[in-house]
């Protein structure tokens, strides 16, 4: 029998954070695509549309009228998914197995720039270092109101992604419960820390503890840089393709010197650095395909910002684990018009992949930082 190649044949791999498995099948590779391909993501747009709800000095589809804003502009969701309280309670279950329990909170709506034609991937480390700071008032804001026990950070980009607006933008979403894909990751932190306490050659997170994702981004950083998975790096973070990962050139982002539970916790230095990667990783998805790169980002962090109240309730539970990491997932597979679907077997099974995530992190180290439309100029 041969030896094993995991760049050949069929394996598994386990994620540690959600607990799940993926089959990696690196011999699809070579398939031909007969399926859906998707229309190019439109590269060239005005600096200004008068038909956009969030260009400055615009109605947006709720009525209220925009500013007009030189920066960033950030409000509450006109059609938000969450309302504020009070919420009714809910009705006595009809069974044990149909139970609802009720939610509040908000969703803010954080735009990154006035002009309309530019994403993050456009925006100089400056630019993007306000959105960061604008990050971290909202999570701090937020996550000090009455109720709420979680703050999510995310971005959705391209029409395939479910962003009904080119306007760069993003949300942040503030609820009274933390949901489910965070819990089970700050669960997978804290059996991790509890499991290795005695393992003196842990990497530590708070307090001492050890992390798995400090140990993680240690290890992946000790790996030979062009046969890892590691795409880019700086002083302070390191964005890979995981080990575990499920979208063809998902990257997992997060800070390899020290642990750092949350943004409000990032010093000047470290958020400089988080700009200066952020823009690094955004103008290598543009520029793998050439197209304006659709992805949904998220960041994982602490719940809600650490305070007296919330120290209490964070030694009780699992939120005294966190680390600060960010996802990426974005869904295109072979071009800029053919994508990932999550179906069949990945909805049925388990999630599935072709390219190995060593493959995927070779092809965007190779891609340029100098974003394609800037050479077109």
């Amino acid at each position: 029998m041969s030896q094993f190649n995991p760049t050949i044949h069929p394996h598994r791999r386990f994620n540690p954070l959600t607990k799940e498995y993926i089959l990696v099948s690196p011999h699809r590779t070579k398939r031909p695509w007969l399926g859906q391909t998707e229309p190019p993501q439109e590269s060239i747009l005005p600096q200004y549309d008068h038909a956009c709800y969030l260009c400055p000095g615009n109605s947006r589809s709720g009525g209220e009228k925009n500013p007009d804003y030189k920066g960033i502009f950030t409000f509450e969701n006109d059609f938000a998914a969450i309302l504020h309280p009070p919420i009714p309670d809910a009705p006595t279950p009809l069974h044990p197995l149909m139970t609802a329990e009720p939610i509040h909170g908000a969703c803010d709506v954080l735009i990154f720039h006035r002009r309309h034609d530019l994403t993050m991937a456009q925006l100089s480390p400056a630019d993007i270092a306000g959105v960061i700071d604008e990050w971290i008032r909202i999570y701090e804001k937020r996550g000090s109101e009455a109720g709420i026990e979680y703050v999510q950070i995310f971005e959705n980009k391209g029409a395939m992604m479910g962003c009904s607006n080119p306007h760069p933008h993003g949300q942040v979403w503030s609820l009274s419960a933390i949901p489910t894909i965070p819990a089970q990751e700050l669960r997978s932190l804290k059996e991790y820390a509890v499991s290795t306490i005695n393992n003196s050659n842990a990497s530590t997170g708070a307090a001492g503890k050890p992390c798995l994702l400090c140990e993680y981004a240690r290890t992946e950083m000790g790996q030979p840089r062009d046969e890892g998975r590691v795409v880019v790096f700086n002083d302070h973070w390191v964005a890979l393709v995981p080990w575990w990962a499920t979208w063809p050139f998902e990257i997992l982002l997060l800070p390899y010197r020290r642990h750092i539970e949350s943004i409000s916790r990032l010093d000047p230095e470290e958020k400089d650095a988080f700009a200066d990667i952020l823009s690094r990783i955004t103008r290598r998805y543009d520029n793998l395909f050439s197209c304006s790169f659709a992805y949904s980002m998220g960041i994982h962090q602490r719940p809600v910002p650490l305070n007296e109240t919330t120290q209490l309730v964070a030694e009780e539970n699992d939120t005294d684990f966190a680390h600060l990491h960010l996802h990426f997932e974005p869904p295109l597979l072979r071009s800029a018009s053919v994508r990932k679907f999550l179906v069949g077997y990945e909805m049925m099974a388990e999630a599935q992949r072709d390219l190995t995530p060593e493959q995927a992190a070779a092809r965007l180290r190779e891609c340029s930082e100098v974003h394609y439309l800037a050479k077109m100029v």
